[in-house]
């Protein structure tokens, strides 16, 4: 199919790029008739599909949008030097093998444009390109698979999203989409089918949309939340700066979740606040000593508010644990667990910290060897919190918190806890420094996105006649 558009500096129509061919002028005339009918009445869009594919333009309508994508993973994806490094390895240690398995992901518009196959050359792929596009997501027409990418594009030029009665812009054409409206229950098949990924080896290995599916948020019913009621919050506003447009709810674009830039990178202040703001009320921790016989902290976490398993997405990569200090009468420690040295990675306890809870997918190779690199990795042994899967307290699977037990010399006065994570292990960054497919650089600005839940953050005291209190009370 041919497009129409106009020239925005001439004026004049002519033939727009099309993935898709139909001969014909009967053919174009008809596909126009038929987006018209869809998109309500609007005059012919002056936008070229070349500028569209420029998120810059959507700036001029949107710019509140544009800020929110301009600082957010989506617009990093392929400028960040953990995937440049992660998959230049990757395309050496398979010999190509890998091909566009990484960037189809992180640049989908550079690999649907031709503008790279293997992602080994981003740096001279055009800026428009890079990164998770507006483009690419508005053009989404249908979901084929549930991970690795499976969305196919329309060739129609008319940009989709949740609003039904769209007002005619003069700029594109806009069209309703359930697979953008978060109130429907395809929409998460959108986002999710991107962050489900299965390698050539069969591996499952990052599983969130196939966590959320399971869990409670993704049933029909009391519960549901879709990826965007979590990972777009709604607020009301105006969704473009354009005449004639009225209040709606705006979903915020700034797509948080706990990665983060690595390098300077625009509103980095506001990807930290959306961070926090979402990842703090995540869990639900307890505290507690007992005495069975003998003292012991009794620690619980309990993933109440994440559609999915917590931590998720890159699992393999990613390091979450509780660190906990008890205090005796003088206020000297008594005992710990999961107290990290600043900038060492948490994985230099294992084997010398016994009372560290650690959680993350534990990657190992076909000779049972622990991996950092996916192409290699075999098995997976699961060390996650889970998601809640029902509402009805009698239901055994309502109660899904996860405890563990912690044996101390003797009865403490205070202990304090609080969950930490690295988003991407210091582990994983130094071997990819190692191999020298990172800058040594990018390690120290990896030791700065250390996170700390703030609603984690909990203490236990001994009261003053010797009862065991819980903080707050464990049944």
């Amino acid at each position: 199919m041919r497009r129409m558009t106009r020239s925005r500096r001439t004026g004049k129509l002519g033939a727009g790029k099309g993935v898709f061919a139909a001969p014909g002028r009967l053919a174009a005339a008809l596909a126009i008739a038929l987006l018209a009918a869809a998109c309500g009445d609007f005059d012919q869009p002056s936008l070229t599909r070349q500028e569209l594919l420029d998120p810059e333009t959507c700036a001029d309508c949107h710019p509140d949008h544009y800020r929110e994508w301009s600082g957010s993973m989506h617009a990093y994806s392929s400028d960040d030097p953990v995937f440049t490094a992660m998959n230049q390895r990757g395309q050496r240690e398979t010999d190509g093998q890998l091909g566009d398995f990484c960037v189809k992901c992180h640049a989908p518009m550079a690999v649907l444009e031709g503008a790279t196959t293997d992602g080994l050359d981003m740096e001279s792929v055009p800026r428009e390109l890079r990164g998770v596009t507006c483009y690419f997501c508005h053009s989404v027409d249908r979901v084929e698979d549930t991970h690795n990418n499976p969305l196919v594009l329309a060739d129609d030029l008319a940009m989709r999203g949740g609003i039904r009665d769209p007002v005619d812009n003069g700029k594109h054409a806009s069209a309703y989409s359930p697979l953008h409206n978060r109130d429907a229950a395809e929409s998460s098949g959108l986002c999710g089918s991107c962050h489900d990924i299965v390698t050539d080896a069969g591996v499952h290995l990052e599983r969130t949309y196939k966590e959320w599916q399971e869990s409670l948020f993704g049933q029909d019913g009391p519960g549901h939340l879709s990826c965007n009621d979590c990972h777009m919050t709604g607020t009301p506003g105006v969704v473009a700066d354009f005449d004639g447009v009225p209040l709606r709810r705006r979903n915020e674009h700034t797509f948080a979740g706990v990665d983060q830039a690595l390098t300077d990178w625009p509103e980095k202040e506001g990807q930290l606040a959306a961070i926090a703001r979402d990842l703090d009320p995540v869990l639900q921790p307890r505290i507690c000593v007992e005495m069975d016989p003998t003292p012991q902290v009794r620690i619980r976490l309990d993933n109440v508010s994440s559609g999915h398993m917590w931590p998720s997405g890159a699992s393999q990569d990613r390091r979450a644990w509780v660190e906990w200090i008890a205090y005796d009468e003088a206020g000297e420690v008594m005992a710990q667990g999961g107290v990290v040295e600043p900038g060492a990675p948490v994985v230099s306890l294992e084997g010398v910290d016994d009372n560290l809870w650690l959680l993350r997918d534990r990657t190992l190779d076909a000779d049972g060897e622990t991996t950092h690199m996916f192409w290699d990795v075999a098995e997976i042994e699961s060390e996650l919190l889970p998601p809640a899967v029902t509402n009805d307290r009698n239901d055994p699977a309502f109660y899904h918190a996860v405890e563990k037990f912690f044996s101390l010399p003797n009865v403490p006065t205070r202990v304090t806890m609080r969950v930490r994570m690295e988003p991407i292990g210091l582990d994983v960054i130094d071997d990819l420094v190692e191999s020298d497919d990172l800058a040594p650089a990018v390690r120290d600005a990896s030791v700065e996105t250390l996170l700390t839940l703030a609603g984690s953050e909990k203490e236990w005291t001994l009261d003053g006649t010797g009862l065991f209190q819980c903080e707050p009370n464990i049944p």
